[in-house]
C-alpha cells in the first residue's frame, strides 16, 4: 500500500502551491474522498487577488451521535528560495537514496496523503463505522492565516458543528518517526516599540536625545525578566528581540527614533493581557516616549492526556514499537484555532529535520507506517 501513498504524495508534490496558493491540491483530495462517500464543502476565504482555498469534508458513520474525528491540514507551501540552491527541481518529485524530495513532502503533503490513503483503508474495513470522519484543509497556514482554517472553524462553530477529536498532520517527528507528538502549543504575541527621540550631531548630544541610550537600559531589563516558570506541560515564556533598527546610516547623526520588534512565547501561566500590561509599566518607570503596538499570533492550547492521546500512543507503539513523546515545544500551527471548538487536538507526522529548507525530504520508507498510524488511531476510535 506504500504505492499508493508514494502516487497520491506525487501529484500532490507536483502541484506548485505556494502559500496561498493552493494549485489544484484539494481537487485532488476532494476526488478521492467524494468516492468515500464524504459530503465536500468548499469554505474559500479572502481577497480575489490571495484566495484561499478550504475544504471541510464529513462522511457520517451508521450512529450520528457517536464521536467526530477530523484529520486536519494545509495544502500550501513556503517558498522555495533560490531555485540554483536545489538538487533537483522542487516541484517535480526526486528519490535520492531512501529519500523523496520535494518542497512541501515533509511539511506537510506527506502527511496529508498518509491521511487520505488511510482513510480509504479505514472506510473499506469499516463502511459502516461509528461516529462521523471529517477533514479540514486549508491553503493558508503558511501565510497570515487569516482566510483558512480560523475562518472554517469559526463557520463550524456557528452552525453548532460538533468536534471530537483532531489529529493535525504537522511534522512533529524529531529523530524517529513518532518519537514526539504535539499535545498543545506555546501562544505568541508579537510587539513593535517605537522609542521617540530628537536627531541630532553627534558632536551636539546636548541638543538632541538619543533614544538609543535611553532606551537601553529598559530592554535589557525586558530581556533579563523571568516571566514566568512555565510548568508540567510548557517551558517558561521568552521574551526574543528579532529586529532594531535607528540611524540615517551616516556616523555623524544621533537618531531621531528607534524601532524594536520582539516576541513572546508565552506558556499558560501568563496571558497576553498580563504581558502586555507588565512590558508598558517597564518602559513607562523608564520615562520613555514610545508609541507600542501588539498583535496577538495565536493563544496557548493543551490537550491533557485522554482517549485521543492514549489511541495515538498505541497506533506509534504497535506500529514502530517505541513510546511517543508528548510535547508543546516549537513554533505555532493550526491547532490553535482547531482547539477552541474541539476538545482534543494532537499534532502527529514524519520528521521535521528538513521542514522550510532548501532540498525537504521524507524517507520513503516511513510514509507506510505514518498512513498505518493513522489508520489505527480511526479503529480505535471509530471502529
Amino acid at each position: 500500500m506504500a504505492e499508493q501513498v508514494l502516487a497520491l504524495l506525487e501529484q500532490l508534490i507536483a502541484r506548485p502551491s505556494v502559500t496561498p496558493d493552493d494549485a489544484g491540491c484539494l481537487d485532488l483530495i476532494s476526488a478521492r474522498l467524494a468516492a468515500l462517500g464524504f459530503a465536500l464543502e468548499r469554505m474559500d476565504s479572502g481577497p480575489a487577488q490571495a484566495r484561499v482555498s478550504n475544504l471541510w469534508a464529513l462522511r457520517r458513520g451508521r450512529s450520528a451521535d457517536g464521536p467526530v474525528l477530523v484529520l486536519a491540514g494545509h495544502t500550501d507551501v513556503v517558498p522555495t528560495g533560490e531555485l540554483a540552491h536545489w538538487t533537483s527541481d522542487p516541484f517535480v518529485p526526486s528519490y535520492r537514496d531512501g529519500r523523496l524530495y520535494g518542497r512541501g513532502v515533509a511539511d506537510m503533503k506527506g502527511s496529508l496523503a498518509a491521511m487520505v490513503v488511510a482513510a480509504e483503508e479505514f472506510v473499506a474495513s469499516h463502511p459502516d463505522h461509528t461516529g462521523s470522519l471529517a477533514f479540514l484543509l486549508t491553503s493558508d497556514e503558511e501565510g497570515p492565516s487569516v482566510d483558512g482554517t480560523k475562518v472554517c472553524c469559526e463557520r463550524l462553530r456557528e452552525r453548532g458543528q460538533r468536534l471530537d477529536y483532531c489529529i493535525v498532520g504537522e511534522p512533529t517527528s524529531v529523530r524517529q518517526l513518532g518519537d514526539m507528538v504535539k499535545n498543545g502549543r506555546r501562544g505568541t504575541l508579537s510587539g513593535k516599540l517605537r522609542v521617540k527621540g530628537i536627531q541630532g550631531h553627534v558632536a551636539y548630544p546636548h541638543l538632541a536625545r538619543n533614544p538609543v541610550h535611553q532606551a537601553a537600559p529598559a530592554l535589557a531589563e525586558l530581556v533579563a525578566i523571568e516571566w514566568d516558570a512555565g510548568n508540567r506541560y510548557f517551558p517558561a515564556t521568552s521574551f526574543q528581540i528579532s529586529n532594531v533598527q535607528a540611524g540615517t546610516g551616516a556616523t555623524n547623526v544621533i537618531p531621531g527614533e528607534l524601532v524594536v520588534d520582539f516576541n513572546f512565547r508565552f506558556s499558560t501561566e501568563s496571558t497576553p493581557a498580563g504581558l502586555q500590561s507588565r512590558v508598558q509599566a517597564l518602559l513607562d518607570r523608564h520615562g520613555l516616549d514610545y508609541q507600542l503596538d501588539w498583535v496577538l499570533g495565536g493563544e496557548p492550547f493543551l490537550t491533557p492526556a485522554g482517549s485521543l492521546s492514549e489511541a495515538v500512543g498505541a497506533a506509534i507503539l504497535a506500529e514502530t514499537g517505541r513510546q511517543t513523546e508528548l510535547s508543546t515545544t516549537g513554533g505555532t500551527s493550526d491547532g490553535r484555532f482547531i482547539a477552541k471548538i474541539c476538545p482534543q487536538v494532537l499534532e502527529l507526522g514524519p520528521l521535521n529535520a528538513s521542514i522550510h529548507k532548501i532540498d525537504e525530504y521524507l524517507p520513503v520508507d516511513h510514509l507506510e507506517p505514518l498512513k498505518n498510524i493513522y489508520r489505527r488511531t480511526l479503529q480505535a476510535l471509530l471502529a
